[in-house]
């Protein structure tokens, strides 16, 4: 029951904030995000998202998850974009985010999609995998397995001060994600 009731909060919380982002464009969200992570010294991470989509509801409860949100709180201003919407709601789409997406080339790699900025605005990671070689492998989305977590567990080494501990129950709590916990 437990688990249900924050499902069901962070869907409201998601659908309450698409809602009221709705007639922001992605230069007004991605501006305002920077702005407040310059001033608390912190990095962006922008999640686009719609509100159809099961693995961006499973990110954000992932990511507001009590033994894990602090960490992200600590480290990054979270905003984000929707895009994709289906036709009966394309209104709740961002004017700009799909353009912004495709200059990030997630079009056409599903959702959620994510990129970080760093406190002077650059984009530092996103959520295509970098395999071994150099090679840029597909989108990660929303990590749950052994592979995805490890990406996302290297772009928070790379773009955060999350200690070890911090990065230990992030991995915990997105690998829980595959098996439906």
């Amino acid at each position: 029951m437990k688990k249900q009731i924050i499902l069901l909060f962070s869907f409201l919380t998601i659908t309450i904030a698409s809602f009221s982002q709705a007639s922001l464009t992605a230069d007004q969200i991605l501006s305002t995000a920077q702005s407040k992570a310059k001033k608390e010294n912190k990095s962006v991470f922008l999640i686009f998202h719609a509100s159809w989509c099961g693995w961006c509801h499973r990110m954000d409860t992932a990511m507001a998850d009590p033994k894990v949100s602090k960490y992200f709180n600590d480290n990054y201003v979270i905003t984000h974009m929707t895009v994709l919407e289906s036709k009966d709601k394309k209104g709740l789409e961002n004017p700009g985010a799909l353009e912004l997406m495709q200059k990030y080339s997630g079009e056409g790699s599903g959702i959620p999609f994510w990129v970080v900025y760093d406190k002077a605005g650059n984009v530092v990671a996103d959520s295509r995998e970098v395999k071994s070689d150099g090679t840029v492998a597909g989108n990660v989305g929303c990590p749950a397995s052994e592979n995805e977590v490890g990406h996302f567990i290297n772009v928070l080494k790379k773009t955060s001060s999350i200690n070890a501990s911090g990065l230990d129950a992030i991995t915990k709590r997105f690998r829980k994600i595959e098996t439906g916990d």
